[in-house]
């Protein structure tokens, strides 16, 4: 029974085309309202203006836009496709899902005293659409996936208000702890090969030593000023859509699940001439 629901369709299904349109707008409106409640209601409000925060965080957020665009949108033309969509409207409508929605975000960020829209910001959503659109078009697959993964770190503990006071908030606010990836599928680059079909390889990028966004600020909250560095990862992954299986269910799970990067032996590169090797790195 869940199989067969789950299962796509070969041409557009009226109900569940509404279904997937109307539990799109409505989650989304609902986060939308929650955020407003939540993040902005305690702020004045002011004339739309935009910031420039591009060299905040050493770049995560950036990252963090393009990683969320991506998925999104890959999440929004999955939808479509189990309701029967063409790949055109796909692609059109539900990869613009992620654009769309972190947009929206950005003009609530516009019209706010305390942060402002940012054009960094915008030009990261876009990024994110366009890495899932292009793959689509070009190879007719996603064989470059952006990837996430998490780890606790010191500076949360010292700032806890703004990296977090648990780990769930530290997840999503402690770019010291976060990395991104680009994970490669290496069978589709050579297909025919004997390279097993879920094996990719995975580039890194991370940061960590802030504790506010720019490292003269630092100084506000620590006597001592840990040093900003960037760190390069380079790892092996698993594209969990290319294990082979009948079970529609599995395959959602599987789709969901993509978003994380596989914990696996890594080679860490910071400043370009300090490595480090990790047994196991997450």
């Amino acid at each position: 029974m869940v199989d067969t629901f789950l299962s796509p369709l070969d041409s557009i299904n009226k109900k569940r085309q509404n279904t997937v349109v109307i539990s799109e707008a409505a989650l989304a409106s609902g986060i939308l309202v929650g955020l407003n409640q939540l993040w902005y209601a305690d702020y004045p409000k002011s004339d739309f203006h935009f910031i420039n925060d591009n060299s905040e965080w050493l770049q995560m957020d950036k990252l963090g836009h393009s990683f969320s665009s991506y998925h999104l949108g890959r999440f929004g033309a999955e939808m479509l496709q189990w309701s029967g969509a063409s790949k055109k409207n796909q692609l059109i409508y539900g990869s613009g899902l992620g654009f769309a929605f972190l947009t929206a975000v950005e003009v609530m960020d516009g019209y706010s005293s305390e942060w402002g829209a940012s054009s960094g910001d915008i030009i990261a959503n876009a990024s994110g659409t366009a890495l899932y659109v292009s793959q689509e078009l070009i190879w007719k697959e996603q064989r470059i996936t952006p990837k996430f993964s998490f780890h606790t770190t010191q500076y949360a503990t010292q700032r806890p208000e703004v990296l977090g006071s648990s780990f769930t908030e530290q997840i999503l606010k402690d770019y010291n702890g976060q990395t991104y990836w680009l994970s490669v599928n290496l069978y589709s680059f050579s297909k025919g090969s004997k390279i097993p079909k879920w094996l990719n390889l995975a580039l890194g990028y991370g940061a960590e030593g802030m504790i506010t966004g720019n490292r003269e600020n630092n100084g506000l909250f620590l006597t001592q000023n840990p040093q900003r560095l960037r760190q390069f990862y380079l790892s092996f992954d698993v594209d969990l859509t290319k294990i082979n299986t009948k079970s529609h269910f599995l395959k959602t799970l599987f789709s969901v699940l993509n978003t994380v990067k596989i914990p696996a032996p890594t080679i860490e590169m910071a400043h370009f001439n300090d490595v480090k090797l990790h047994f196991i790195y997450f």
